[in-house]
């Protein structure tokens, strides 16, 4: 950037190495400072004085996205009232791309002197696309939730399939089996935790075991005699264990049991709390049937100000859901991946938005058909992340012009 102090800092948790150059690209100065506000008041009173004996009025400030320990540190210079009297612009890029500029200097050390350096001299280069951060602390606030809640889904995820991996060892036939339409749902469950063995479960008798599918399931099978004989037909053919390895198989199965509910108990306070401080930002994104306040508020807190961006394949390249294009002479891919970089929260909240949307747009759903049709392998996946990316557009124009969706007449 012409006429810009470009600073670039390696986070960790205990100091932060600094590294400051002039728009020539010339080092003014290395150094560290701790991890806290007197080292921030450092890199700020350091940056200050050579923008006053160079006469320059703009600074960028640039460190690697690692975890949550650039992010008070941001919050600082954000609210600096000092350094807020110069334009600077505050950077959080992907270490890919670090790791990618640094591959051009082959011969370049490892150490913190040359990373802060790097990422310097990548936002003086002109940072190749990369959008300044965004902060204000109603978004920032509800940051937190919602990418808590992206975690806690994640978790949720992990233990289910943890749950349904050891089902096999103790009910091999309902791992494999549609027996139940969700073999985490009340009535499953209930088999699994209610019966310590499958020689209990094979020998009750099959009236009681009726009755026990029928209150179980709350009266809402519509061939409960069908379910109870498949059910204990397929725990006389499954695998037997002996009695100390069932004995672990059933601990392992109650303590992960414990876990899924913790974790969906978890994500309704999440969205309750997501739903209270949603219901003080106004925003035009749940006037898209199948979007509700959750969803609206994780695209929220990632995107920020839609102003950020100048068109909606900006906005879909920030968020991970653009490809690669392999081009050379005449010679053009057809077939190309999907870019590995961009904001993986906003990615995930965009394609769960969209996949609830199409359920109910039939634009969308009819989009995601005719994709799904075009290849043989991997059809769902593909199929929703072109539609999703096809849902950027919507959300981009939605915040932009600040209006209601109207979906289109078919």
């Amino acid at each position: 950037m012409t006429d810009t102090i470009s600073v670039g800092i390696d986070i960790s948790s205990r100091s932060n190495q600094i590294c400051i150059i002039d728009p020539k690209g010339k080092v003014l100065k290395n150094f560290s400072v701790k991890n806290n506000s007197i080292g921030a008041d450092t890199i700020i009173s350091t940056t200050i004085n050579y923008l006053n004996s160079l006469k320059l009025v703009e600074a960028q400030f640039a460190m690697e996205s690692t975890s949550v320990y650039g992010d008070n540190l941001i919050m600082h210079l954000k609210n600096d009232l000092l350094i807020n009297k110069f334009s600077i612009d505050v950077f959080k890029i992907n270490p890919k791309q670090i790791k990618k500029f640094k591959d051009v200097y082959p011969d370049l050390q490892k150490n913190d002197n040359i990373d802060a350096w790097s990422i310097a001299e990548f936002m003086r280069l002109g940072g190749f696309n990369t959008t300044p951060v965004y902060f204000d602390e109603r978004f920032y606030s509800l940051q937190k939730l919602t990418r808590a809640r992206y975690s806690t889904v994640q978790n949720l995820a992990r233990e289910k399939n943890r749950y349904l991996n050891i089902l096999f060892s103790k009910f091999s036939e309902m791992a494999i089996q549609p027996l139940f339409s969700n073999k985490l749902g009340s009535t499953a469950v209930s088999v699994i935790e209610d019966f310590e063995s499958l020689d209990e479960l094979s020998n009750t008798p099959i009236e009681q075991l009726i009755n026990y599918v029928v209150k179980k399931g709350k009266n809402r099978f519509s061939d409960p005699d069908k379910i109870a004989t498949e059910l204990q037909k397929a725990a006389r053919s499954s695998y037997r264990l002996s009695k100390t390895v069932e004995d672990s198989v059933n601990q392992v199965l109650s303590i992960n049991l414990i876990s899924i509910k913790t974790y969906q108990e978890q994500l309704k306070q999440y969205d309750h709390a997501i739903e209270n401080i949603m219901n003080a930002i106004p925003n035009t994104l749940t006037s898209i049937k199948g979007v509700g306040p959750v969803y609206s508020a994780g695209m929220l807190a990632e995107i920020g100000d839609i102003n950020r961006f100048p068109n909606h394949a900006a906005l879909a390249k920030y968020a991970g859901l653009a490809w690669t294009e392999y081009q050379s002479g005449s010679f053009k891919a057809s077939n190309s991946r999907m870019i590995n970089t961009g904001n993986r929260f906003l990615k995930y909240y965009l394609t769960e938005a969209t996949n609830s949307a199409k359920k109910h747009d039939l634009e969308l759903n009819s989009f995601f058909m005719k994709k799904k049709l075009e290849v043989p392998r991997n059809q769902y996946k593909r199929a929703l992340a072109l539609t999703a990316r096809k849902f950027v557009r919507i959300v981009f124009v939605l915040l932009r012009d600040n209006k209601l969706y109207q979906p289109p007449r078919i």
